[in-house]
């Protein structure tokens, strides 16, 4: 008996004493003979042959009618047909056969043309076996990355209104008067934590959407005053902590329109400018550029503060990646930067940063002008 990995070798003939005479010779292969087609067709789906020698002489139903049929089964995509006889050769040749022999061929010489083939259809076997076995893993990355994308989902969307609700109630309570001034700080500190919490699960929620080209961009062509405007809005994002700061913003008038998503453009400021508060002191120095260069609209967050290890800038955009210890104490995750990163290369820009230990960092990013965007784009613009 064979075993589960012995090759099937099919001898399709009236002849048995072929099938006989061809086993001895390929010792490590299991020889069937198949006396007809109706035979062939019902054995070839019971143990799928590795090799089948089609004997053209075989009386009855042509073999070249049959073998289109059996190539068409999935179960047979490494079978090797090797056609055997003196007529009919051609007609087995247009029907699918993968090579040709006259059945007047030395069964030595004919044992190793069928070796050849048995090592051909293994080399398919094991070919398709690493193929299915990485198809598998790839199914259960996408599964599991479906699990993990609802969960993040889900976690960040519960997370929202309770965390919203709590800023709120911090922030009235801060503006009691009935609070000691000791309390007051307290209570600033508290909402600037709750507010940084909220940040990082919105980042977190919209990194994965990027990731997963799910992020749709609602691009508007944007000139000086609307830049001035998202710069104004993404700096109350920011919140309070921003009030001991020194604060410039400068936006050159008459600026090249550009194409951007004005809501994705706030989000990628405020995370910019609440990186610099967070590396900062109080009285620190943080200024917003945006100005005209080639085919593009540049904009730069510069601060004044502590400033970035040069071991951290590689890995500075990459999510989890930057766990340095900020200036207020606060473990800094990077996830922040990972969605300016992902968010400006989604627009088709590229962004960048510059910086030396103890002299502040200065990050810059560009947008491209609008008549740089997808023409699709554009013309969806326009009208």
């Amino acid at each position: 008996m064979s075993s589960p990995d012995t090759q099937i070798v099919f001898v399709v003939s009236a002849d048995r004493a072929r099938a006989s005479q061809l086993a001895p010779l390929l010792r490590r292969a299991s020889v069937v003979h198949v006396a007809d087609a109706e035979t062939l067709l019902r054995e070839a789906h019971v143990q799928p042959p590795a090799v089948a020698l089609l004997y053209t002489d075989l009386p009855g139903v042509p073999l070249s009618q049959v073998l289109p049929m059996l190539r068409q089964r999935a179960e047979l995509a490494g079978t090797q047909w090797l056609a055997v006889g003196t007529r009919g050769l051609g007609a087995l040749l247009s029907a699918g056969a993968d090579a040709l022999i006259s059945d007047s061929t030395a069964p030595d010489a004919l044992a190793l043309q069928v070796g050849n083939m048995l090592a051909r259809a293994r080399q398919h076997h094991d070919l398709h076996g690493r193929v299915a076995a990485l198809q598998r893993r790839s199914d259960d990355w996408e599964h599991e990355e479906k699990v993990r994308d609802q969960l993040i989902h889900m976690l960040v969307h519960d997370l929202k209104n309770p965390i919203a609700a709590v800023m709120g109630l911090l922030e009235i309570v801060q503006d009691d008067a009935r609070v000691p001034d000791d309390s007051r700080e307290l209570l600033k500190v508290a909402r600037d934590e709750t507010q940084h919490l909220l940040h990082l699960a919105v980042n977190m929620l919209d990194i994965r959407k990027i990731q997963a080209g799910k992020m749709n961009l609602r691009r508007e062509l944007m000139f000086s005053p609307m830049f001035q405007e998202v710069m104004a809005l993404a700096c109350g994002d920011v919140g309070s902590g921003l009030r001991d700061r020194v604060m410039r913003t400068d936006v050159e008038s008459n600026l090249s329109p550009a194409s951007a998503d004005p809501e994705i453009l706030r989000r990628v400021m405020a995370n910019l400018i609440s990186n610099a508060m967070k590396h900062t002191t109080g009285g620190g120095h943080i200024s917003i550029t945006v100005r005209s260069v080639k085919d593009a609209v540049q904009i730069g967050v510069q601060d004044d503060g502590e400033g970035i290890p040069a071991d951290d800038i590689p890995n500075l955009f990459a999510a989890f990646e930057q766990s340095r210890l900020t200036l207020h104490g606060r473990f800094d995750t990077g996830m922040g930067l990972a969605f300016c990163k992902l968010a400006v290369e989604e627009h088709g820009g590229h962004i960048g940063v510059q910086s030396e230990r103890g002299h502040g960092a200065t990050f810059t990013f560009s947008l491209p002008l609008a008549h740089d965007a997808d023409d699709d784009d554009f013309v969806e613009l326009l009208n």
